[in-house]
């Protein structure tokens, strides 16, 4: 089994969502002896937000391309490569602002890819990234999976539906929630440990 393991935590060893994912990678690995982890560290080599060449090079016919435009879109092709050729993906999320890094938005800009990763046919949008299995590693300082801060949770709705956009619709969640909530922090990461089911 080949596993995707996407970092976007600037805080690395500290970060709740790098710790949740590697403990849902680790499960995965024990489970599947043999298995090949490929690490996406967002935050350590973060992909450009888009601009004009970027786009330009997207809707350009692969056989018109320039050297430039290649080049402009080497990190694009290249990750979604990288996502189909992965079983399982791990995607670590920590909520900013109520949602999600900018790193894992521009990651996300550059693998949503008409022809690529999806396209529009007779019936509509259509996902061209089909049989994986998604994990989700969201952690929050509050509780947003429940109560009156639930209406506030764009982590989460977003995830789920530009991933199910591209095909991706087998997406399990695991939170680790409350990590700054005193009465709550002290038991978050066990609970979510517990939550972990591969």
């Amino acid at each position: 089994m080949r596993i995707l393991h996407v970092i976007t935590s600037p805080r690395r060893s500290q970060s709740y969502s790098v710790q949740l994912g590697n403990a849902i990678v680790d499960k995965l690995v024990a489970a599947h002896p043999g298995s090949t982890v490929v690490v996406r560290d967002l935050a350590a080599a973060p992909f450009p937000h888009l601009e004009e060449a970027h786009i330009q090079s997207f809707f350009t016919p692969e056989e018109n391309r320039s050297a430039a435009q290649i080049s402009a879109i080497a990190n694009s092709d290249e990750a979604i490569a990288e996502l189909q050729a992965a079983d399982v993906v791990v995607i670590g999320a920590p909520m900013y602002n109520f949602s999600i890094t900018s790193n894992l938005k521009s990651w996300l800009d550059h693998i949503a890819r008409r022809g690529k990763t999806f396209n529009y046919g007779a019936n509509g949008p259509e996902g061209l990234v089909k049989g994986k299995q998604v994990y989700l590693a969201i952690s929050t300082g509050g509780v947003y999976s429940e109560g009156v801060m639930k209406i506030y949770d764009y982590t989460e709705n977003y995830l789920r539906a530009v991933l199910g956009f591209m095909g991706m619709t087998a997406v399990k969640v695991v939170r680790a929630e409350g990590l700054s909530v005193p009465g709550v922090q002290d038991t978050a990461m066990e609970k979510a440990y517990e939550a972990i089911t591969v």
